[in-house]
């Protein structure tokens, strides 16, 4: 409240000196013609009272600069035409650098937060620009005077630039400016218009002047490049065999070669093992299917939730697992040797390593090696599960998300007691799957909460739908240890300072996966590696020619998301001596597929709190939709985020089932900027689970309604009745 005084205050004072500036007619103050005419009776007041003129006149200068009023060019001749060059040009230098911050420093307090409410993520993504090159910039936009100072000082004023940065980068930068116009001043009779001090040569060096900063960037980028590369120069290919070589052969490495091939490049893709990566062989295709066949078994079992009978499902285990294997190979050609290599694509199967910057030895599979060269490299090698240091884990034996498939392929049952380590996506999609099948499923957690990334209402009600098929979920329980006791395997886990044992027949370390970096000679070159391969913003490595995409890059261990970087990796790659385009991650969206299934898209809550971005919730039950109650399925909700008063999507998250398939319509929209308006009046088709949409926006449109405008239009229709 005390800052909105203070807001209402600050505005009034600076309205009151701008309506006052042009209802007191002083603006005819600022003219070239009023200079002259005075010039002779402020000579002579310099003379008697030299320090009270230079005061006022510095003062006159803040205030004009600091309401952003026009007339600056003129005050700025005045000091040159009243002390001179010398003094006019430090007086000026001064007064405008503090009149300019004092601008930004009231942009900043008026409207910085109504423009955060609406535009926040997009003003998130230009702080981070201006935080790492803001100070550059903006000394490059102060050395051109063509450009308004005036608005370079307001949109400032909106980023998290420093005010201290931000005083004397304009100090600085305005100084070759001011200089001109005080030096025009000291000529002052000889000036006919303001037209006259910026001559065509004169505005052209300014122009020169200001590309200079963005010349000498592009000198220093290159004595950096160069230095980087100087200890591989002596090896440095004179010419290259391919135009691009990528390394691992699943999203990531797929995408990049498909399109360097789409663009008639000469591109070499190399594989160790399976292509298709993980998603294909070992993660998205088998869970999936593993989760189709769990969820009608579940249907079978509550065979009259559909008017049918219940039954318990027989099926053989052996041939659930046979189903899995055959999707993934129904799937296979769409990613095989066979296609790229049509596609243009040379497909080599084998382990990469770099030897230097540009050249790729390669161990083929089939023995030998061979050594391909390339200007640019694109390193997508992916991920692997985590596999905690636990004691006594390697003795009595487990599996992971990639070894799961073919080792459970070798049993015929489901595992009887089966113990699923970590709460995040993968851990929940498996544990309630397989005790669909009649498995006896612990899940261990050692944070509070599965899920840990979605909102706690989420977490709750994932944790609800996994208890009722059977999961004994186990959350803020730390692992210690395995055991094996009488040929029995038994987990020992600590909760609340108290142990606990888990006996078991199988167990999942589901707990996380790690990028791939041992193995390609990321070491021997020197590249740096935090737990994926460091990556700048076009996703170059150290090296300018190296990228990396995928898990191996992160920050998102998606499928998509690799695909989605692979566009920027191997366009870079190609064309980044032309253009290059920064890796966008505005929008992106992620599901986790058990029953009802979790997706969202942008901010969820806790993102908002921990960001401290203003939002409103608009909250819709699908237990209301019509065809979710047709299909048995009326659980779950709809949960937008906006800016507050506005229809602008911040985030959303959707639980219920094809929750992952519903999301697509909001991620369109905040892709293009489309607000729930425009979702509102868009036709869906009835009935189907889509109208969860338009209803969500429904809702928000009925939480905004004009209430005075409804009840004049009330009093409108009685009076037309009579």
């Amino acid at each position: 409240m005390v800052v909105n005084i203070r807001k209402i205050l600050l505005l009034l004072v600076v309205l009151l000196g701008i309506v006052a500036f042009f209802a007191f007619g002083l603006d005819r103050y600022f003219s070239l013609a009023f200079l002259k005419e005075s010039q002779a009776s402020l000579a002579a007041l310099r003379e008697q009272q030299p320090l009270q003129l230079a005061l006022g006149y510095f003062l006159v200068y803040i205030a004009v600069t600091a309401l952003s009023l026009p007339g600056a060019t003129i005050v700025t001749l005045a000091g040159g035409a009243i002390f001179g060059l010398g003094w006019g040009l430090l007086i000026v230098s001064f007064a405008s650098s503090i009149g300019a911050t004092l601008a930004f420093l009231t942009a900043r307090f008026l409207l910085r937060d109504s423009v955060q409410a609406r535009f926040g993520q997009r003003l998130a993504d230009m702080d981070k620009g201006i935080q790492k090159d803001g100070a550059f910039y903006l000394f490059t936009l102060r050395l051109i005077p063509v450009v308004p100072f005036f608005v370079i000082n307001l949109l400032m004023g909106l980023t998290q630039m420093k005010a201290w940065t931000f005083y004397w980068v304009s100090q600085l930068g305005m100084l070759a400016g001011t200089a001109v116009y005080v030096n025009a001043g000291t000529q002052l009779g000889q000036l006919e218009s303001l037209q006259g001090i910026l001559s065509p040569g004169l505005l052209g060096s300014f122009v020169l002047l200001g590309l200079f900063p963005l010349i000498a960037r592009k000198v220093v980028e290159a004595v950096q490049k160069r230095k980087v590369y100087a200890k591989w120069a002596s090896v440095r290919p004179a010419t290259f065999n391919r135009n691009l070589i990528v390394i691992g052969a699943g999203a990531g490495g797929l995408v990049s070669a498909y399109i360097a091939a789409a663009v008639k490049a000469k591109v070499t893709l190399i594989e160790a093992h399976k292509m298709g990566g993980d998603c294909l062989n070992y993660g998205c295709v088998p869970s999936k299917a593993l989760i189709k066949s769990a969820k009608l078994a579940h249907q079978m079992r509550h065979g009259s939730n559909y008017g049918l009978s219940d039954t318990t499902p027989t099926f053989s285990f052996k041939a659930v697992m046979q189903r899995i294997h055959g999707v993934i190979a129904a799937i296979e050609p769409h990613d095989s040797v066979a296609r790229y290599t049509g596609l243009g694509v040379e497909v080599l199967q084998g382990y990469a390593r770099l030897v230097n910057p540009w050249t790729v030895e390669v161990a083929l599979n089939g023995g030998g090696t061979q050594r391909l060269t390339a200007r640019s490299i694109v390193i997508a090698a992916g991920a692997r599960p985590f596999v905690p240091p636990l004691p006594g884990l390697d003795e009595v034996g487990y599996v992971t998300s990639d070894t799961m498939w073919d080792a459970f392929a070798k049993l015929d049952e489901v595992p009887k007691r089966l113990v699923v380590l970590g709460g995040g996506p993968i851990g929940c999609e498996l544990a309630q799957a397989f005790a669909r099948l009649g498995a006896q499923v612990t899940q261990v957690e050692m944070a509070p909460r599965i899920m840990l990334r979605e909102d706690a209402e989420v977490s709750a009600l994932a944790q609800a739908a996994l208890a009722a098929d059977g999961v004994a979920v186990l959350t803020g329980h730390k692992a210690l240890r395995c055991e094996q006791v009488d040929g029995e395997k038994i987990l020992v886990v600590e909760h609340e300072g108290a142990e606990k044992r888990i006996p078991f027949d199988q167990l999942i370390c589901a707990v996380g996966r790690v990028a791939r970096l041992q193995g390609y000679g990321l070491e021997e070159l020197g590249i740096p590696t935090n737990k994926t391969v460091e990556t700048n913003e076009y996703l170059q490595t150290l090296y300018p020619n190296i990228y990396a995409a995928g898990d191996v890059a992160g920050p998102y261990q998606f499928t998509h998301v690799a695909a989605h970087q692979a566009w920027y990796a191997a366009v870079n790659a190609l064309f980044g001596d032309f253009k290059k385009f920064k890796a966008d991650y505005s929008v992106i969206p992620w599901a986790t597929f058990i029953d009802p299934e979790v997706a969202r898209v942008g901010l969820n809550e806790q993102d908002a709190k921990e960001k401290n971005i203003p939002y409103e919730v608009t909250k819709y039950g699908i237990d209301d939709l019509d065809r979710a109650i047709a299909d048995s399925e009326a659980h779950g909700f709809v949960k937008v985020l906006t800016v507050p008063g506005k229809d602008t999507i911040l985030g959303v998250t959707l639980v219920g089932t094809h929750a992952g398939d519903l999301l697509a319509e909001y991620v369109l929209a905040m892709k293009h900027g489309l607000g729930l308006n425009k979702i509102l009046g868009t036709i869906h088709t009835y009935p189907t689970l889509a109208e969860a949409n338009k209803y969500a926006a429904g809702e928000w449109k009925r939480a905004h309604a004009p209430q005075q405008l409804l009840a004049w239009v009330a009093k409108f229709h009685a009076w037309r009745r009579g």
